[in-house]
């Protein structure tokens, strides 16, 4: 996907795969504005409960976002508004669902919403994250909201720690909880040409330090640097693997070659 805006195109790809699972529960998706160039919003959702729950959980997740950022006006509407938003309604659609089912569904989500002046604005709950890499360099990623990162704070375990930690699929945040999601709103407030957001979920960050997903995402195209983690983290998972998806969005000048998506 290419969207143009004035000085710059944002180059995006997305990419599934369902690991070692037997159902997929993750949902990935990057929306280009109906009306304004330059505008994209890329939402990641990482589904939990029962065979089917994690999945609708996820799809309510994605159907809201774009049902929001398509009545998102840009010149006018907050951008912090629209983000703050779409967890409210989708924890609250999820918590319905779970009323009228016997599932009890969860979701993560991660939201990247990029504007055609080049502001970046980020929302997250659970532990799919949002990076933010300038070249090959991280400049910052989302903190989880999980037990790990909460003892990661508290200065009980390091990070290598926390990785291989027995707790580390609990959380302390997410969509469709008897607890109100964490509202965690991040902007960034200018883009530069070679930035690149990557949003994914456990099932593909566990797999990779900082420094070799910005090598990745930075050295290959979109559609390319995609397909590449997803391989990567299959082998890394040797038989083990979780769901996992992921969403790219690249900052390019207009004279760059053209990559075909």
């Amino acid at each position: 996907m290419k969207t143009l805006a004035p000085g710059h195109r944002l180059t995006a790809a997305t990419a599934i795969d369902r690991g070692d699972r037997l159902y997929q529960q993750d949902q990935v998706e990057v929306y280009a504005h109906p009306r304004v160039a330059g505008c994209l919003l890329a939402i990641l959702a990482d589904g939990m409960g029962g065979k089917s729950g994690g999945r609708k959980a996820a799809d309510q997740v994605l159907l809201i976002a774009r049902q929001l950022f398509e009545r998102f006006v840009p010149v006018k509407d907050s951008a912090e508004a629209l983000l703050k938003r779409l967890v409210e309604e989708s924890h609250l659609m999820i918590k319905l669902t779970a009323i009228t089912s016997e599932q009890e569904p969860h979701s993560t989500i991660a939201a990247a919403l990029l504007l055609p002046n080049r502001e970046c604005h980020v929302i997250h709950a659970g532990d799919s994250r949002v990076y933010l890499f300038r070249g090959p360099q991280m400049l910052t990623r989302t903190l989880d909201h999980s037990l790990v990162q909460r003892l990661i704070d508290q200065g009980e375990i390091s990070e290598d720690e926390a990785n291989d930690h027995p707790h580390g699929h609990l959380l302390t945040g997410c969509l469709g909880a008897d607890e109100d999601p964490p509202i965690t709103l991040e902007k960034v407030q200018t883009l530069e040409l070679s930035d690149t957001v990557l949003l994914c979920s456990d099932g593909l960050w566990h797999y990779f330090t900082p420094r070799e997903l910005g090598t990745i995402t930075h050295a290959l195209k979109p559609r390319d640097a995609t397909k590449m983690l997803i391989a990567k983290a299959r082998q890394r998972a040797r038989g083990g693997g979780d769901n996992v998806s992921l969403a790219l969005v690249k900052v390019e000048a207009l004279n760059a070659p053209d990559d075909g998506g």
